[in-house]
């Protein structure tokens, strides 16, 4: 019966087998976590301390409890039902269920998702004086849920949550938005959690039944708890006739979820909540070499917010490499270094899957992609979309495909009515009727219907504000050059406003993604040239097979291990995030050494870490530093090395852009309700280079090929690391 038991090691065991009184284990990196709490779970059970359903074992997620379920049933060689193992919320939901009669719902109630939630705030939101361009309904959701995390409902929110105009309307809508809930017999996601808080504190019999009934209480990840959770667990553990017997397993240095209500305070105050509490520290990892750990226990211990443990490698290394620091000159230079590093490391037969790119931002992904799309090495995007897929950019893009060719219909149709201008099935059917009956564009054909007043009230005098706005962003291209003129477009029309009002975390990041295009179009000379640059981009993602390279964001790689790690962008201001410092303040720069902790602690064998000296900012190149982690790591784990040759100078600016920024914004007042004219100023065709087929030519994207065949300006090449692409003759150069 304990063979189970002689699979763990010393300190594991010691988590396993101290069952009694409440423990916190503080499980670092690589170290056992998942193994230590499924093994736990079982010895209780092998060992008869409790039945199946007298142990709550609560996760963060579904699939965590999946696994950790079926871990168990393997240890003990049986199934298990009836379980009370599972996230936060399908616990909550399953006690609410029992007690639903208690809260003024029935147990059949129905669990709303965001867009029946946004849609059911659309209701009772014109009923209160609020102003939905400042206070859009996700805001007001948003500002609900963050309660509701705090375990408010409405009626005891303290003085400091509702402390502006804005949020003492909030806080009555949220009153009306719990009433209508009822009436619907309804709840979402946060009154999971708070309808049973409230039960707990309100009945006491019911959480006394509880407190009885789980003898033994587990907990995942307890580092990443939000208030309510906190709250909610400390009444079940908190039993006045004996010793809660509550273990919470977590890692204080891997708490990164701040921005989504997670409170490393939980972890931090363990045992002050619990006085009794034995501190069990699991530091043997059986993951990273001991560089890799040796500095990610250097840079952590930075840290003040921490309870403190120092990784160790349990296993004898294959390699132990020191961790590698390069610094470069700037971001296209980073790209092609880590691709080029990547094609050595795969030439000596490691495999592309095993190895990762994790950034600070989403917005990051741009420069590799590209690169690795040149050089034809396979990739996905792990959490998230490739960079051109992302419906910011896909918008943005639509908007210069429009200015570009005014014959776009799909272009038009994409960003006819974003942001919001009305525009709905009715009017876009109006629009293409004209259009089929006139033989025309889309673009022509709501000219026509402005020009004689087929359009009425709010969408004439948006789509005429629209037409206007295109027609002077033609005319800006050739006067301010083409990234000013779109970047003017996309701020008058509403476009950038829309995600600046937009609350929802992910708003931010759209914005990052917008900047990192805009910084891309400063590369091409030209509009034209630069879509034809996006059109082979996503042409060419036809890329098959599993063995590709993982590139995600920092946050979305906790939980994961790589053979080979690339940490790239480590300047001050990039990471740490300079929003994050300026919001958060001592507590912001703590949590982005712990999201670099976590990024070094992914690596198994071996670890990149780069800096630019250089990067361009809205289209021109900034001065960059070395961010204060780099200064943080010895070179007794690391090896430092320079890629900046002395010769290499600031890359030129592009003039009219920076020229552009550096004065006052130029700004056009348009009339609203003017007419649109149809006066267009056609482009230029771009002069042809005497490229003869057959020639041999190379292409800074896609490499050297040969010319198949030639049409105006555009040829067709066959590239010897890639298929056969087409291009255009300016973006070739001729091989001698």
């Amino acid at each position: 019966m304990t063979e189970y038991l002689n699979q763990l090691n010393q300190t594991q065991r010691e988590a396993v087998e101290t069952t009694e009184g409440p423990v916190l284990v503080l499980a670092g990196a690589g170290t056992g976590k998942t193994r230590v709490l499924t093994t736990r779970f079982a010895h209780i059970l092998l060992t008869g301390k409790a039945y199946s359903n007298q142990i709550l074992a609560v996760t963060f997620t579904n699939k965590a409890s999946k696994e950790m379920s079926e871990r168990i049933a393997h240890l003990i060689q049986q199934p298990v039902d009836g379980l009370w193992l599972g996230s936060f919320h399908k616990i909550c939901a399953k006690m609410l269920r029992i007690n639903a009669h208690l809260v003024g719902l029935t147990s059949n109630f129905t669990i709303l998702d965001t867009d029946d939630q946004i849609r059911l705030l659309k209701q009772i939101i014109p009923s209160y004086p609020i102003d939905l361009k400042t206070t859009p309904p996700q805001l007001i959701l948003g500002t609900i849920q963050s309660w509701k995390d705090k375990g408010y409902s409405f009626g005891n929110l303290p003085a400091s949550e509702k402390n502006t105009p804005e949020t003492i309307i909030i806080q009555e809508i949220y009153h009306t938005y719990q009433v209508r809930l009822q009436q619907l017999n309804a709840c979402d996601f946060g009154d999971l959690m708070l309808h049973v808080f409230n039960i707990f504190n309100q009945y006491p019999e019911v959480l006394q039944k509880y407190q009885r009934y789980f003898r033994y209480i587990l907990v995942d990840e307890y580092q990443d708890t939000n208030i309510i959770q906190y709250l909610w667990l400390r009444l079940l553990a908190q039993r006045s006739d004996d010793i809660p017997n509550i273990c919470c397993v977590g890692d204080d240095d891997q708490s990164i979820y701040s921005w989504r209500g997670a409170e490393i305070a939980n972890i931090l105050r363990f045992e002050k909540d619990f006085p009794t509490a034995k501190i069990i520290r699991l530091e043997a990892n059986y993951r990273s070499t001991q560089n890799i750990l040796g500095a990610a226990s250097e840079l952590i211990n930075h840290n003040s917010q921490r309870l403190g443990k120092t990784l160790q490698a349990a296993n004898k290394p294959v390699q132990n490499e020191k961790v590698h620091i390069a610094s470069v000159w700037d971001s296209h230079e980073e790209a092609r270094l880590i691709c080029d590093q990547m094609i050595a490391l795969q030439k000596d037969r490691h495999r592309y899957g095993d190895m990762a790119i994790l950034m600070r931002t989403g917005s990051q992904t741009r420069p590799f992609e590209e690169r690795m799309i040149m050089l034809g090495l396979p990739y996905k995007i792990i959490g998230g979309l490739r960079f051109y897929e992302r419906a910011e950019i896909r918008d943005a893009i639509a908007y210069m495909r429009i200015v570009a060719q005014p014959n776009d219909n799909l272009a038009l149709e994409r960003i006819i009515n974003i942001p919001r201008r009305g525009v709905g099935s009715v009017a876009l059917q109006k629009i293409h009727m004209k259009a089929r009956e006139l033989d025309i564009p889309m673009l022509q054909a709501v000219d026509y219907l402005l020009i004689n007043n087929q359009l009425k009230g709010k969408i004439y005098t948006e789509l005429t504000l629209l037409m206007n706005q295109l027609d002077q962003a033609r005319k800006k291209i050739e006067t301010e050059g083409y990234v000013s003129a779109i970047d003017d477009l996309l701020n008058n029309c509403g476009y950038i406003d829309m995600w600046k009002q937009d609350k929802s975390p992910e708003a931010a990041g759209r914005l990052e993604n917008i900047k990192e295009l805009f910084q891309a179009t400063a590369e091409f000379p030209n509009l034209v040239e630069f879509l034809e640059h996006i059109s082979l981009i996503m042409d060419n993602d036809d890329l098959s097979g599993d063995d590709k390279v993982n590139l995600m964001t920092l946050h979305a790689a906790k939980g994961l291990e790589f053979n080979i790690v690339f940490l790239p962008g480590w300047e001050e201001g990039l990471f740490p995030s300079q929003r994050t410092m300026d919001e958060s303040g001592i507590n912001g720069l703590e949590e982005e050494r712990r999201l670099a902790y976590v990024g070094i602690t992914r690596a198994k064998q071996i670890l990149f870490i780069s800096h630019a000296a250089n990067r361009q900012i809205y289209g021109q190149w900034q001065s960059s530093i070395p961010s204060r982690f780099v200064e943080e790591l010895s070179d007794k784990y690391t090896k430092k090395t320079s890629h900046i040759k002395q010769s290499q100078n600031r890359p030129q600016k592009n003039n009219d852009y920076y020229d552009r920024y550096s004065s006052p914004k130029f700004s056009t007042e348009i009339t609203q309700g003017a007419t649109y004219s149809q006066a267009k100023r056609p482009y230029s065709p771009p002069k042809t280079k005497n490229i003869p087929v057959g020639s041999r030519v190379f292409h800074q994207k896609f490499g050297h090929g040969t010319v198949l065949s030639i049409e105006n300006n555009k040829l067709e090449v066959c590239f010897d690391k890639s298929d056969i692409k087409h291009v255009i003759d300016s973006f070739v150069t001729l091989e001698s």
